[in-house]
């Protein structure tokens, strides 16, 4: 059987535009990850990864005018967003080259021998090695910063790790122009193309984490998807680690207080956030706890006029538009569920932004809107109005997790007064991010950046954005007794790389 197009497609007009490839047959992935795997030894040197890492973002911005056009044409999100998505992908590379370069990611500790301890303690050193090809599965709704180039492959190129990414079948053309790019700067410095490897289809994503090669995976994307991929990984004869964001709700708790203060502001505040790029981030807030009353009935007002105001736009693909009005739809027929501006179709290619209102009590009653706890992808939140502290926090407490959760608190509770500090207790064991009077669109590449949470945010306990991203790539491994002459130079007494290192209980850097 002849291997299927792959096609690009127009989200505006759901037409295709040209083909691109072919759907990856078993025998392709398997060279894609053999190639991957033979140029492990072209990492090995952390300074040739780090020029690497700067070239290729050098040439990313090189290309920004043809990328982005191409960008564009698969994703509708629009050449200013996608240009500065563009802008954070390349600062993002050129940050893990500057951890390259730091080399503190290698955890590198040296004990040596204290008969005096109790056990007796020998010569140990241990550092961290790559963990070898990572399978990494593109994002649909950031075609630059979680796909080819993104922030999986940043990190473990990082790690010293050859990678095989899934390209995301939203953004073919760009994926191939992006791998195109990447693998320019790879020849540059020496490195062979197979270190980044990219196949299409959904067949071979299943066939890529099943590989005995494949030594770990990233994944952002559905829960139904992510969920199946990570049982995979599990089920391996081998188990491989499998870092997977799949889902958030992300919650936001508005004290009484807070909308006494400013319920215009925090209402045009969630507009905005709820709304931004379509409501198609992963950290879009999904359910809003507003206090009843004239303060909350401020907010709402508040909310419904920005909101009002924003115009149709383009989902990703046509599937999602589906999924979306459905969604709505859904959630909508439930009793006491109103729609104070209701979200939907909007042209034939559109959709139109709104949310939903329902008071707090039913989301803690007889589980009948539990649906109201799930993520919808796209320009829709929920506003659960309730009556007491209690409450909200009956709410709280049958959330799963999440990548993030927002409290919104008046000035004299963010001074301390109050229950500013319990109500951050409270959130804290829901999400992997905490925010303060904010909006958690917005992921910043910093290094004390988290983004990750309990299941189902994420699969596993680490980031996939910021500089502790590379973690998921190493193991540590220790050397006991082994001769000077015979460690690898990073465990060395005398520090010819010059790392930072724990050295007999004492940071050195």
């Amino acid at each position: 059987m002849a291997a299927a197009p792959v096609w690009s497609v127009d989200p505006r007009t759901g037409k295709q535009r040209e083909q691109v490839a072919v759907e990856a047959t078993a025998q392709d992935v398997d060279a894609a990850v053999r190639a991957a795997h033979d140029a492990r030894g072209a990492l090995a040197d952390r300074a040739v990864r780090a020029a690497f890492l700067r070239t290729a973002a050098d040439r990313l911005e090189a290309a920004r005018d043809r990328l982005v056009e191409t960008a564009d044409a698969e994703s509708a999100l629009g050449p200013a967003r996608l240009t500065g998505e563009l802008a954070r992908t390349c600062y993002q590379l050129r940050a893990f080259a500057g951890i390259v370069d730091e080399g503190a990611f290698l955890d590198v500790i040296i004990d040596h021998p204290d008969d005096s301890a109790t056990p007796p303690i020998p010569d140990l050193r241990r550092y961290k090695v790559p963990l070898g090809v990572v399978a990494v599965y593109s994002a649909s709704n950031f075609p630059f910063a979680f796909s080819v180039a993104g922030g999986d492959t940043a990190s473990a190129l990082g790690a010293g790790c050859p990678v095989v990414v899934k390209a995301h079948p939203d953004h073919p053309a760009l994926s191939e122009q992006v791998a195109e790019v990447l693998r320019g700067a790879a020849a540059e410095h020496g490195i062979p193309a197979g270190v980044l490897g990219l196949v299409h289809g959904f067949r071979s994503g299943t066939e890529l984490i099943g590989h005995p090669l494949v030594a770990a995976a990233g994944f952002t994307g559905s829960v139904r998807g992510g969920r199946a991929l990570f049982d995979a990984a599990a089920a391996r004869p081998v188990p491989i680690p499998f870092h997977g964001e799949l889902g958030s709700l992300n919650p936001v708790l508005v004290t009484e207080a807070a909308a006494g203060e400013r319920a215009e502001a925090i209402g045009a505040g969630l507009a905005g956030s709820m709304t931004l790029g379509v409501g198609q981030f992963c950290v879009k807030p999904g359910l809003v706890l507003v206090p009843a009353g004239a303060a909350g009935d401020r907010l709402v007002k508040s909310l419904t006029d920005a909101v009002g105001g924003t115009g149709e736009g383009v989902l990703l693909d046509h599937r999602m538009r589906d999924n979306f009005l459905a969604g709505v739809a859904e959630r909508t027929a439930l009793p006491d569920v109103e729609s104070p501006l209701a979200p939907g179709a909007g042209g034939e290619h559109t959709v139109s932004a709104g949310f939903l209102t329902v008071p707090a009590g039913k989301l803690t009653a007889d589980g009948a809107h539990d649906l109201l706890l799930e993520e919808c992808f796209g320009p829709v939140t929920v506003v659960a109005r309730y009556t007491g502290e209690s409450e909200a926090t009956a709410v709280l407490s049958r959330l799963p997790g999440n990548l993030t959760a927002t409290v919104h608190l008046s000035a004299r509770e963010a001074a301390g007064e109050g229950r500013g500090a319990e109500l951050l207790a409270e959130l804290t064991p829901l999400a992997g991010r905490v925010l303060v009077d904010g909006w958690p669109t917005g992921v910043a590449v910093a290094p004390a950046q988290h983004h990750g949470g309990p299941y189902p945010a994420t699969t596993s306990t680490s980031t996939s954005v910021g500089g502790t991203a590379v973690e998921r790539w190493m193991r540590p491994v220790a050397y006991q007794n082994a001769p000077e002459a015979l460690l690898p130079p990073e465990l060395r007494d005398d520090n010819p790389l010059g790392l930072p290192r724990r050295y007999d209980g004492r940071l050195e850097r």
